[in-house]
């Protein structure tokens, strides 16, 4: 009978362990594909495009998680609309254009001496120059892109020929300039931490204290969630909208099917530091960040 008793709880103890780990792997694979897929959940959508912008100031990336996005890769967007203007500005380019069999100042024929034989020095000088525009456009955030863009590639072409002489420009250079610009705004915000080349040994960058940190301490952590959600009706939504401005997404009004705004607050341990309203669009089945009637300003105002 004692046997017949142990064998029995064995295999409830094995029943229940299955189980067990069963239902700690359906927990992860749900946070993996969460976290992997966020554009299913518009709560997370709201979230991550606020945190993406509270933790280091970056709105430029964080419009990855907006509608503009939606039709075409968000790097696609600014070259056809933004870059491409630029480069092929005595072309005759217009927005949307093929540039197939455009000469632009892309072409190799648009390269000086210094375009030639730039180690990178030049490059940087533009970037250093470049910086102090950047800080003075993200003052006003991110929500204007147009202008933010537009405004910033036209300085760039000025401050590129002024250091090289020529008037060479490409996508590359200019996404490279611009994300160097971004990184090293967030950095003045975080800090950064001594970094050593595994190679050499040798210090490749220093220790510093970022703005964060003076404000909340070393230690510091934000965290952003989603405090409450407002009730925005669809048919409302939809008579306010700046359709133009969808149209340039790839986006129709009759293809939103649902709309959600949600506040989302930033917290610095236990104290609100910043909180917004983000209305989240759900375009077939996927939700974006209504970038059009989203204002980020207080974002970018966590330390006065």
């Amino acid at each position: 009978m004692a046997d017949k008793e142990k064998v029995f709880n064995k295999k409830v103890y094995a029943f229940i362990a299955f189980f067990a780990v069963l239902a700690a792997l359906i927990v992860l694979v749900t946070i993996t594909f969460k976290g992997k897929y966020t554009a299913f959940y518009p709560e997370e959508v709201a979230r991550t495009y606020v945190d993406t912008i509270a933790q280091t100031g970056d709105g430029y990336n964080a419009y990855k998680n907006a509608v503009v996005s939606k039709n075409s890769k968000y790097g696609d967007f600014i070259r056809v609309n933004y870059m491409y203007p630029v480069i092929y500005r005595d072309a005759g380019y217009k927005i949307g254009d093929d540039t197939k069999g455009l000469k632009g100042y892309n072409d190799e024929s648009c390269m000086g001496d210094i375009s030639k034989t730039d180690d990178g020095a030049k490059q940087g000088e533009v970037i250093d120059i470049m910086y102090g525009y950047y800080v003075t456009l993200t003052a006003n955030g991110w929500d204007d892109y147009d202008t933010a863009f537009t405004s910033y590639f036209n300085k760039l072409v000025e401050v590129r020929k002024e250091i090289f002489h020529d008037d060479y420009i490409t996508d590359e250079i200019m996404f490279t300039v611009l994300e160097a610009n971004v990184k090293t705004y967030g950095e003045g915000l975080t800090g950064t931490e001594e970094v050593y080349d595994e190679n050499t040994g040798n210090k490749t960058q220093e220790k510093t204290i970022g703005a964060y940190q003076t404000a909340f301490g070393e230690d510091y952590k934000l965290t952003t969630s989603v405090k409450e959600e407002k009730e925005i009706k669809l048919d409302d939504y939809k008579k306010n909208i700046d359709a133009d401005a969808f149209k340039t997404y790839g986006v129709e009004i009759d293809e939103i099917s649902d709309v959600k705004c949600y506040t989302v607050q930033v917290k610095q341990n236990d104290n609100s530091v910043a909180e917004i309203n983000v209305t989240v669009i759900k375009v077939g089945s996927f939700w974006y960040v209504d970038n059009t009637s989203t204002d980020t300003q207080a974002l970018y105002k966590i330390i006065k």
